[in-house]
């Protein structure tokens, strides 16, 4: 039995977004920064955020890709809307991004890579290290449900990380 979590089958429309969060950790590694990107879906099918980890390029260690997506929508959309939202991420959130999005109000959260595999990737350099607790932890703690679907996708989110934690 693998030490990983399973990955789950999503659905067309899930697959779909989740890629494009997947495409903006490319956009995020071809800026410089770490290879992480995010969408943030209405329940009708409208894009009301994208971003990427911009960690390296502005030097705001809250720079990350669902840290950003949330800073672009609080100020445009009420909780109620965003509580109808999906975040695709391209990896695991973290303890910080987890936390973001229990405050913006998302109730559903679709990920590729889990922060398992993504450690590997990550090596043993200090800065590199993670808090180990998943976003299912937050998550659970929250006082409103929230939908943690992942990881999906893991071939096509981990690409973007091979050689490059290691560079």
């Amino acid at each position: 039995m693998s030490q990983y979590p399973t990955e789950i089958q999503l659905s067309e429309v899930d697959a779909k977004y989740l890629r494009d969060a997947i495409r903006m950790s490319s956009v995020a590694k071809t800026k410089g920064n770490r290879p992480f990107g995010a969408v943030v879906i209405s329940k009708q099918g409208a894009l009301l955020a994208e971003a990427y980890c911009n960690t390296t390029e502005t030097g705001d260690c809250t720079g990350h890709a669902e840290t950003t997506a949330v800073r672009m929508l609080s100020p445009q959309h009420s909780r109620s809307e965003l509580a109808e939202a999906t975040l695709y991420s391209s990896a695991e959130p973290c303890v910080m991004c987890a936390g973001a999005i229990f405050w913006s109000g998302i109730q559903r959260v679709i990920y590729g890579i889990d922060a398992e595999r993504l450690r590997v990737f990550r090596g043993e350099l200090p800065e590199q290290k993670d808090a180990a607790l998943s976003c299912r932890d937050v998550f659970s703690a929250s006082s409103h449900p929230i939908e943690c679907v992942g990881p999906a996708l893991i071939e096509e989110a981990s690409q973007i990380h091979e050689g490059f934690w290691q560079a």
